[in-house]
């Protein structure tokens, strides 16, 4: 595989960092990267990854746009409101960088369909906002090996890490947040309220941790998770334990 002039054009910013380079380059071009949810977190992400040149992106969601998305949603316009946000993600994409294959399914994830979305993908990005999705995928990317780059927010505050649970000293999602947890049960947005500028960080820091993961650029984040205070406008990272009784990565499980 080899970059056409016109991606050395294209990605010229991309191929002169050290770090990434034309190789970093040609990685990201052969990439199939999954994000689950074209909303907050989801729009920042696929304007990124498609800007970056991604091989093949494939979006999830099955929600429709609405009036108050717009707030935080950068995908849409007013125009917008009541068409399918996968859709209107996909045509998005084709228009920033035809070079990027894109799939779309409306769908919610599920433990019946997460393993299906998962052939082939080389890394998936989760902005969900409910902990039953984040679950499903978070599982079914550890049972098939694809790494997992989950990123949350609340109000002012967001958090971000990246899992491989099926290595031996990396926590998978479910070391992180436990079994003990209503999986509907997710502060929403709309009771809360969201910083939308904050939900526009997180999924940018998602998508460079989704580059980060394919480049194999400056430090590995795995087993990592970054908390970020937008009230102060701090940044600090704890490392996760891996827990040998966890359900989907310990040792039960591996049994």
């Amino acid at each position: 595989m080899s970059l056409t002039d016109e991606e050395l054009d294209r990605y010229a910013r991309h191929i002169v960092l050290r770090d990434i380079g034309g190789a970093g380059q040609m990685k990201i071009s052969a990439a199939h990267m999954l994000v689950i949810g074209a909303g907050g977190i989801g729009s920042p992400v696929i304007l990124y990854l498609a800007a970056a040149g991604v091989g093949t992106l494939t979006i999830v969601d099955d929600d429709v746009v609405s009036l108050s998305n717009l707030q935080r949603q950068v995908l849409f316009t007013t125009a917008d409101i009541g068409h399918p946000k996968a859709e209107l993600a996909a045509a998005r994409v084709r228009a920033l960088n035809p070079g990027v294959h894109v799939n779309i399914i409306a769908a919610r994830v599920s433990r019946d369909n997460a393993a299906t979305l998962l052939d082939g993908v080389d890394v998936v990005i989760d902005g969900s906002d409910n902990f039953a999705t984040r679950l499903s995928i978070a599982d079914a990317a550890n049972a098939a090996q694809v790494p997992l780059v989950s990123a949350a927010i609340g109000q002012f505050h967001g958090q971000i890490g990246t899992f491989r649970g099926w290595e031996a000293d990396k926590p998978c999602y479910r070391c992180f947040v436990g079994d003990a947890h209503d999986a509907e049960d997710c502060d929403s947005c709309s009771d809360v309220g969201v910083l939308g500028a904050m939900v526009g960080m997180m999924g940018s820091m998602a998508a460079m941790e989704a580059i980060r993961v394919v480049t194999g650029f400056g430090q590995d984040q795995a087993g990592k998770l970054q908390i970020i205070d937008g009230l102060d406008l701090t940044m600090r990272a704890i490392r996760l334990p891996k827990d040998p009784a966890c359900s989907t990565c310990g040792n039960s499980a591996a049994g």
